[in-house]
């Protein structure tokens, strides 16, 4: 009687301390996966800020600097200063509308692009985009990406404000920016009003 009530007690301690033990671990678990840095796929939702315009954005190691989709793009002064004149036409994601803004931005600097289809030469402008919780300031070379599959193109550049980048998955993160969401401004100056032209070699529009 007394080996049996002793075998009891034994093994209702083993179930106890088993039942006990994932309670303990999940919490340092879920712990270290909010302190880690965010990951993102190779095909993300982003939103074209402050107009909140949803759009599908490819993330490319192989390129530096980002791209947008822009039409009748025009360099012209504005008080002694070179801007850019251009067009967006976008289609939202989340609505199916098509959205069309005219917009004038300063020239950030010009830019030489080579890559496999020759050598191109684009403008450059300050852009801001929500990725996840947080709206990002950014470098944007301007092109027709009528014929590409993705309006906009993160180079490396945003990419390493993100996060990590996991190149087998897509559609980890959704933006979910709104008026009190951290802005990190890009904290560089522009080549405009000088000669230098920065040159790339990538293959950017590859896709």
């Amino acid at each position: 009687m007394k080996e049996s009530l002793e075998r009891w007690c034994a093994s209702r301690i083993r179930a106890v301390a088993l039942a006990a033990l994932p309670l303990t671990l999940m919490p340092m678990n879920a712990a270290l996966a909010d302190d880690g840095p965010d990951v993102f796929g190779w095909v993300e939702k982003a939103t074209l800020e402050p107009w909140d315009v949803e759009v599908k954005a490819k993330l490319d190691s192989g390129a530096l600097t980002s791209s947008l989709d822009a039409r009748d793009i025009e360099r012209f002064d504005k008080d002694g200063e070179p801007w850019v004149r251009f067009a967006l036409e976008l289609e939202d994601e989340e609505t199916g509308e098509t959205f069309k803004k005219e917009l004038e931005r300063p020239l950030y600097r010009d830019m030489t692009v080579r890559g496999a289809g020759g050598r191109d030469e684009r403008l450059v402008v300050l852009m801001k985009v929500c990725m996840g919780d947080t709206i990002h300031e950014e470098q944007f070379s301007l092109r027709n990406r009528e014929e590409m599959n993705y309006p906009m193109l993160l180079g490396r550049r945003t990419i390493g404000e993100l996060g990590l980048l996991d190149v087998r998955e897509t559609f980890l993160i959704a933006p979910t920016c709104d008026e009190n969401s951290p802005v990190i401004e890009h904290d560089g100056e522009g080549e405009f009003g000088t000669n230098r032209r920065a040159e790339e070699t990538d293959d950017q529009d590859a896709e």
